[in-house]
């Protein structure tokens, strides 16, 4: 077998790069043939003050010998491609920072090059590829790391310290992020909102979220990533100051990329411990005044003032230094008015700031503080709050109902204050010490709240939880016009033919009953909501403003129309509230009306079968077990999920329990005294009204009936 013939292997010519050479810088000049025409000076002193930083080029000239008539080198060069550190060094020269016959480093093109001049300008001017943003973020802190100050850094690279910060920020996004980035992911506005929030577990997690949302727009990123927070604006961050809060070791949270006004506060429970704080002290304060009570809340709800008096007060005289003061300044305000009168345009900036000050100082001296008759400060109250610049309100004299005066009769012994003499014990200090609440609890600890005692369901709270019952039981009626055609024929027949006076828990007249005291959540409840929404439905139907028109259209509904509307209506009246008896029954409701409304009310959720744990009722730690003593923490739980799981947090403190509470209560469908049923046990055949028993929470110790058994506490309002 003839062997088969080798294959000859192709030479392959291998490169020769040209060599590199150190070359006197007056033996060099610019060659024609550079490509860069065009503002050829552009950036010369940035890249001309980095070499003389230096002190060394990073990059070498590419040069060609210059060759005579016959092809002969003359012992020139011409740079076709470097124009521009060609034109530093010689403005360098110039300026006596390097020698004119001193070596440059050059490439030096081969003769028998390939390429032209030409060739190589435009080659070193086009094939270049620009960092990527994140190489530079990285390479920042890189320099900063290895002890460069960011302004060293701005200087260097001719920037505002800002863009090195900014761009330092960006470095320590989560390296996950940042690798999403690097591979064209997300954009760089994305990247930058990330930098909100500088923890990397949280970057993650809104990176996850937004994947799953059609929103991606860095608004919303940051948004997300302060969720948690306490914008600066906040009148509470306005209040206490920012300064303040980081003094006490706050940390904010800054958008070095957008306008943040000021940031975001990130330890909340910090700043409304320091709210409360300031608050207390000014209470405190306030409090040396002699006022019976102070009420100290972060926003008083609209209404809070309703059914109060409120005190007329006189204005404090000026003292004769005071009103000398007063004098001096309007003489001097109407001299530099009659000055500048004249003048055309604007006023010096001093003049007119000196007017601003003598107007602020006239207001001062003139706005008197208001001074009030010491008796009616000792039965009237305060209420101290913040407005929505973060500015302290103290709103003085308003006296409650169950504070005012009684009637005298002619010598039953009564003195001023409404006391009879027989009251004070001999020898005994007429001083009353204020009641302070905040947010509506008291401003002191409850006293042995770590013992096994239950003690009654503090007063506020009662009246929040009613709020959310009379919201679902009128979204209840709302929805079953045959109840509240029932309800409100109920009502009629009873004003009618004379039965009864008093109002119950239908009012007839359908006067919409506010809310005042409420926890902040009840406008987010889903029969909030229902009640909201139906209430709009309605009046983008009905033509107000014409009463013939309104008269027409009420005519000609349907039924079932008709009937849905009258059950709207009749709802807006359902006022399931507790609220304290006033005992002279001279405004509020007395403990007859209380006990009719509260019997009402229960009548009605039976017969539209409401059931609060169906409209989305839950006890949390804000709304009930963070608001009661540990005793009534557990007997929650003991109801709801059972002993075995009372005994597993009765050894936790009361902060961790109410949480631990909160959970073990979620689905349990446990509900507190004020939303449960009146005997929900009882036949169909409920007792006559003025028979029926109070609830257990609201019978105070003198109710009829048999008194509590051992195992069983009775629940009673507590006072105030």
């Amino acid at each position: 077998m003839a062997k088969a013939a080798k294959t000859k292997k192709r030479s392959v010519p291998m490169i020769v790069f040209s060599r590199a050479r150190d070359i006197p810088f007056n033996r060099i000049r610019l060659s024609d043939s550079n490509v860069r025409e065009t503002d050829v000076e552009a950036g010369l002193d940035e890249l001309t003050q980095d070499i003389d930083r230096r002190e060394d080029l990073i990059q070498g000239l590419n040069v060609r010998a210059i060759l005579d008539a016959d092809g002969n080198e003359t012992g020139g060069f011409e740079t076709p491609a470097g124009g521009r550190r060609y034109r530093s060094i010689a403005r360098l020269v110039a300026a006596g920072r390097f020698p004119a016959d001193g070596l440059v480093p050059c490439i030096v093109k081969k003769a028998d090059a390939k390429t032209s001049a030409v060739d190589d300008s435009l080659a070193e001017n086009v094939h270049r590829l620009a960092l990527h943003p994140l190489d530079q973020f990285r390479a920042f802190k890189r320099m900063v790391d290895g002890g460069m100050s960011i302004e060293e850094v701005a200087a260097a690279y001719f920037t505002t310290p800002r863009y090195v910060e900014q761009r330092l920020r960006l470095a320590i996004v989560s390296p996950k992020l940042l690798e999403i980035y690097a591979g064209e992911g997300m954009t760089l506005a994305m990247l930058e909102a990330f930098t909100v929030n500088p923890d990397h577990a949280r970057q993650e997690q809104v990176w996850e979220a937004t994947q799953q949302s059609y929103n991606r727009q860095p608004w919303h990123i940051r948004q997300m990533l302060t969720q948690t927070t306490v914008p600066a604006y906040d009148k509470r961050a306005r209040f206490v100051g920012i300064d303040a809060y980081v003094a006490a070791g706050g940390p904010v949270l800054r958008d070095l990329f957008e306008t943040d006004d000021g940031g975001w506060l990130e330890d909340v429970p910090l700043l409304d411990r320091l709210v409360a704080d300031k608050l207390t002290a000014t209470a405190d304060a306030v409090a040396a005044e002699g006022w019976k009570w102070i009420s100290v809340d972060i926003s008083l709800p609209y209404g809070h003032d309703h059914g109060l008096r409120g005190l007329t007060g006189t204005g404090a005289e000026m003292t004769d230094e005071e009103r000398a003061t007063r004098e001096a300044l309007r003489e001097e305000y109407e001299r530099i008015e009659a000055e500048y009168g004249e003048v055309d345009g604007d006023l010096p900036e001093e003049i007119d700031q000196r007017l601003g000050e003598i107007e602020t100082a006239l207001d001062e001296l003139e706005n008197r503080p208001v001074v009030y008759d010491s008796a009616d400060i000792a039965r009237a109250g305060v209420f101290i709050s913040i407005d929505r610049d973060g500015d302290l309100i103290v709103d003085r004299g308003y006296v409650r109902p169950e504070d005012e005066a009684p009637e005298l009769v002619e010598g039953d012994g009564a003195d001023a204050d409404g006391e009879t003499s027989s009251d004070k014990a001999d020898g005994e200090p007429d001083v009353r010490r204020t009641v302070i609440t905040i947010g509506g609890q008291p401003a002191e600890p409850e006293e042995d709240d770590e013992g096994d005692v239950v003690k009654p369901l503090p007063e506020r709270l009662v009246i929040e939880l009613t709020a959310h019952r009379t919201l679902a039981l009128r979204n209840a009626v709302a929805g079953n016009p045959h109840v509240a055609m029932t309800a409100l024929l109920h009502r009629l027949v009873l004003d009618t033919f004379g039965e009864r006076s008093f109002p119950g828990c239908v009012e007839a007249s359908v006067r919409k009953v506010y809310l005042s005291v409420q926890e902040a959540d009840l406008k987010d409840s889903p029969s909030a909501k229902a009640v909201t929404e139906r209430e709009q439905a309605w009046k983008d139907d009905i033509p107000f403003g014409d009463d013939e028109a309104l008269w027409t259209w009420l005519d000609t509904l349907d039924d079932a129309s008709r009937l849905a509307l009258l059950a709207h209506c009749v709802s807006y009246g359902i006022n399931a509230l507790f609220e304290r008896p006033n005992p002279y029954s001279g405004s509020g409701v007395s403990q007859h009306g209380l006990d009719q409304r509260l019997r009402e009310a229960d009548r009605l959720a039976r017969a539209t079968g409401l059931d609060m744990v169906d409209v989305g009722w839950r006890p949390t730690v804000a709304n009930y077990l963070g608001r009661v003593t540990k005793a009534r923490i557990l007997e929650a739980v003991r109801e709801g999920a059972g002993e075995q799981a009372a005994q597993l947090i009765d050894h936790l403190k009361k902060g961790d329990m109410a949480k631990e509470g909160e959970r073990l209560l979620a689905d349990s469908g446990w509900l507190p005294e004020p939303l449960r049923l009146i005997g929900d046990d009882a036949a169909a055949d409920q007792p006559a009204e003025e028979d029926a028993a109070l609830p257990e929470f609201l019978a105070g110790d003198d109710a009829d009936g048999p008194a509590a058994s051992d195992d069983e506490t009775a629940h009673a309002v507590a006072a105030e």
